[in-house]
């Protein structure tokens, strides 16, 4: 789970940076758009929904927004016609990367992740090719200094997670996608906070990269992130904390 739970952390520190310039908002009226035109405008009966709301509002976006994004997608208020596409790819030492995009020009979007890929050592994949190497799971983030682990385990456990594993700063839950909401109560019940809380891509086993592959597979996710076409980019690597860090103290 570390690849995934440090790049977390990664994005959750620059989003508010991406919030001020504007990014962030745009990608979040997408993926709202999208998940109330799929799911109906109700919070309470869309969980999708409500996930990103919840992220939307946890980046201070306006209300107002979120409120003319849903109506986007429900067709109360005209607006553009996004579509949603995942693409497959490789980066830097094999590592196998699975980018999901909304937007309403896929040859444009297309064209500039394959150049995004290619000029940091990177390439797209055929349909297929990595996503076996990913399962679909809910995710959960706990700073230790939260809880203990013996305490987080029997709320975790009791609510239906399916397994908990002890990182250098966190405690990460997994669940099965149709349980994440029940444990997401459970934990939100016993006042246990999170710092993330998703259903992603969770990879089935992680490659471990160093050096000079580590700086460009994490440059490569720092200019996918920053492309406002990609709204979620899963990758199997594993890199030194300090490389992480490193890359997570930089604007």
């Amino acid at each position: 789970m570390s690849g995934h739970s440090k790049w977390a952390t990664i994005r959750r520190k620059k989003a508010a940076i991406d919030a001020k310039r504007g990014a962030a908002f745009t990608k979040f009226i997408r993926e709202i758009t999208v998940a109330a035109r799929e799911g109906g405008g109700s919070l309470e009966n869309n969980a999708r929904l409500r996930t990103i709301v919840e992220k939307a509002k946890a980046a201070n976006m306006p209300a107002d927004n979120i409120k003319k994004a849903i109506q986007k997608g429900t067709g109360e208020i005209p607006g553009v016609i996004y579509e949603e596409i995942v693409y497959e790819g490789y980066g830097p030492g094999g590592t196998a990367l699975l980018m999901k995009v909304t937007t309403d020009n896929k040859n444009r979007s297309a064209a500039n992740i394959r150049a995004i890929l290619t000029k940091r050592n990177g390439s797209m994949a055929a349909l297929g090719a990595t996503a076996w190497q990913f399962e679909h799971k809910g995710f959960f983030s706990v700073p230790k200094e939260v809880i203990d682990e013996e305490s987080l385990m029997e709320a975790a456990l009791e609510a239906g997670a399916q397994d908990i594993v002890t990182e250098e700063n966190s405690y990460d839950i997994t669940t099965l996608p149709t349980d994440f909401e029940k444990v997401k109560k459970a934990l939100d019940d016993k006042s246990i906070k999170y710092s993330s809380a998703e259903v992603t891509m969770v990879p089935k086993s992680y490659v471990k990269l160093a050096g000079k592959e580590a700086e460009q597979m994490l440059g490569l996710m720092d200019a996918l992130d920053e492309d406002e076409d990609v709204q979620q980019v899963y990758a199997n690597f594993d890199i030194p904390q300090e490389v992480m860090d490193k890359m997570g103290s930089q604007e």
